[in-house]
């Protein structure tokens, strides 16, 4: 789906409310997220309480890519003061999501331009992100980017939403 001038229509925006049910169908569109991801009835208030408190908080941004007024993409960017690195700010970069339909487009390295210059805006020391180990692709995505594997994740699953 080439389009000429693309990325002069992107539009990097804070999520608003009324984009929560898009945002969750991004969540849901790779293989990763149709296990963990379930929009019904039952679930639709653990999103939306999720969202109020993402919303409220002024270190968390959820961020959205609108394309000619439709979402596209979505990123979640919390800012993390820490004592590390002579009290550096880090910024974690979670739920990075381009649609399927424009995938290889560009619009992941364009949406990580706009992380890059709000990392500059906030004078964030270390920008960093996991991704899953399946998830190969986004593996040398990041890596092309810059991001290097210089940490081993853990993770400890407490409960479940569902």
């Amino acid at each position: 789906m080439k389009t000429a001038g693309l990325f002069s229509k992107l539009i990097f925006r804070r999520a608003i409310e009324s984009d929560l049910v898009e945002i969750i169908k991004l969540l849901m569109e790779d293989e990763l997220g149709k296990t963990r991801e379930l929009l019904d009835q039952a679930t639709i208030g653990l999103y939306e309480a999720a969202f109020q408190k993402i919303d409220h908080d002024p270190n968390h941004n959820l961020m959205v890519i609108e394309w000619e007024g439709e979402i596209i993409g979505t990123v979640h960017l919390t800012l993390l003061p820490s004592l590390t690195l002579r009290g550096s700010l880090r910024l974690q970069v979670e739920a990075v999501r381009v649609a399927e339909k424009m995938r290889g487009e560009g619009i992941g390295a364009w949406m990580f331009q706009q992380i890059f210059e709000y990392a500059k805006k906030e004078n964030v020391a270390i920008i960093q992100l996991t991704t899953d180990k399946k998830r190969e692709r986004a593996k040398k995505f990041y890596e092309g980017l810059g991001f290097e594997a210089t940490h081993e994740g853990m993770k400890k699953y407490r409960r479940s939403n569902g």
